[in-house]
């Protein structure tokens, strides 16, 4: 399963101040407006985060997390994937995204991150360099951004399915980093080590890790067992920003 009410993000090595906080509405091309949360730190690095959700959209995990972003010195912004289908509006707990994430379209997606980027870069302060980063659903739309024209320093993605992006592997640009659970029933060892191996085929600069044994979600901190599996994937996160980032 994806992260539920309960999942909490794990905080990030790093604990800078965090300027502000707080919810948004933005609005993409085709004139979506959709709700996003926005995290600002007190001293960024020149780095932005665009934040991809799970299939249930921005829930209160990814709000957090993008404060654990702006906690490491990283200006953050979460968005919602539903604006077409469920507007703005804020939604209990039991809100059923099946039938909204059924609905949604790859080109929306890559829509409505261009608006959170954008918007990232017409912040005041220095936003030189934006990367995605997705978790399940979002892991894959993520890794997709490196084919779009977003102008990304690298794409993250915390347990994706490779299958998802196969038909674009072609176009991507942007390096990726997959962080992957060893224990995923939706992804086989097999189809990592075959994503693995097409991305070096067409040269795209990429990191691979599994985590032996680790469920998906395992990103927790309510996740007791995993807690040194979260530290090393913020340690990875953190290295791939600051060796991509350079502007």
């Amino acid at each position: 399963m994806c992260h539920g009410d309960d999942s909490l993000p794990p905080a990030p090595p790093v604990h800078d101040e965090v300027a502000e906080h707080g919810e948004l509405v933005l609005t993409a091309v085709d004139g979506t407006r959709f709700a996003a949360y926005q995290a600002r730190p007190a001293e960024p690095t020149g780095s932005g985060v665009v934040i991809l959700p799970d299939v249930r959209g921005l829930h209160q995990f990814y709000r957090q997390l993008a404060v654990r972003f702006a906690e490491a010195g990283l200006d953050a912004v979460a968005f919602d994937y539903f604006g077409r289908t469920a507007g703005v509006g804020p939604r209990g707990d039991g809100f059923d995204h099946v039938p909204h994430v059924r609905q949604t379209t790859s080109e929306n997606i890559g829509l409505d991150a261009a608006a959170v980027a954008a918007h990232l870069r017409d912040r005041d302060g220095p936003v030189l360099t934006l990367f995605s980063v997705g978790f399940c659903f979002g892991g894959a739309q993520s890794w997709r951004l490196s084919a779009g024209d977003l102008g990304l320093a690298g794409a993250i993605g915390f347990y994706g399915i490779p299958s998802r992006v196969r038909d674009v592997i072609g176009q991507m640009r942007s390096p990726l980093l997959l962080l992957m659970a060893g224990a995923d029933r939706a992804t086989s060892a097999e189809e990592v080590a075959d994503f693995d191996r097409q991305l070096t085929d067409v040269g795209l600069p990429h990191e691979v890790h599994v985590y032996a044994g680790a469920p998906h979600s395992f990103f927790d901190r309510a996740a007791d067992q995993w807690q040194d599996a979260c530290a090393d994937a913020w340690r990875r996160v953190l290295a791939f920003i600051a060796r991509y980032g350079k502007p």
